[in-house]
């Protein structure tokens, strides 16, 4: 069974196991959350070029009552950025905010590659995927964390119904949550990129 990230909740977690599967360019799996912050890790050290940290949660509820003009209809998420990290940057902002990233069960968040175009991202219910344009990069990278191909690969998202749905809900870490993180990292060049409808 996975460990599941402190903020998330899922109706069957019996039926999720680590593993990982290929489609197109892009590797989905699922990840212990122990494990989540190693992989990201690993994803920078590979990468000796600029990478872009990106991180995106719920808008806040005064802001989409604002939009909606008071009764809230259509959902949106709020899409931050910083551009030009070295690799120690990239790391640095990992271990001064991966905690509270990895805890928390609304945001998505991770790195790309401004030459490459690689990407890592952590999505909700530990799904993690790594897109790139060259996948051949990438072979026996989850295997070095124990993490399989999988036939068939059930993720979270494969075992929700109506009746069953899956939960989120931000948690909050050394009296922080994730809606702090633009103020937390200002002097980092963290900037508001977009709101866009979920």
């Amino acid at each position: 069974m996975i460990e599941l990230r402190k903020g998330s909740k899922v109706p069957f977690p019996e039926k999720l196991f680590e593993g990982y599967n290929k489609y197109d360019n892009i590797l989905y799996a699922n990840v212990n959350a122990g494990k989540i912050k190693m992989i990201l890790s690993h994803f920078i050290d590979m990468h000796a070029e600029n990478l872009f940290f990106i991180l995106e949660f719920p808008t806040n509820r005064k802001d989409e009552m604002k939009i909606n003009e008071g009764a809230i209809k259509r959902l949106h998420k709020d899409i931050y950025y910083i551009d030009g990290c070295t690799q120690k940057k990239a790391l640095d902002i990992l271990d001064e905010i991966g905690q509270l990233l990895i805890n928390d069960g609304l945001c998505s968040f991770g790195f790309g590659c401004h030459l490459t175009n690689d990407e890592i991202m952590v999505e909700k219910y530990n799904v993690v995927t790594i897109f790139s344009e060259d996948l051949d990069r990438f072979d026996g990278f989850f295997e070095q964390y124990d993490i399989y191909m999988k036939e068939p690969f059930i993720t979270a998202w494969d075992t929700f119904s109506q009746e069953h749905t899956g939960k989120s809900e931000s948690i909050i870490t050394d009296g922080k949550s994730i809606y702090d993180i633009p103020i937390l990292l200002a002097d980092w060049g963290i900037y508001f990129a977009e709101r866009v409808e979920e």
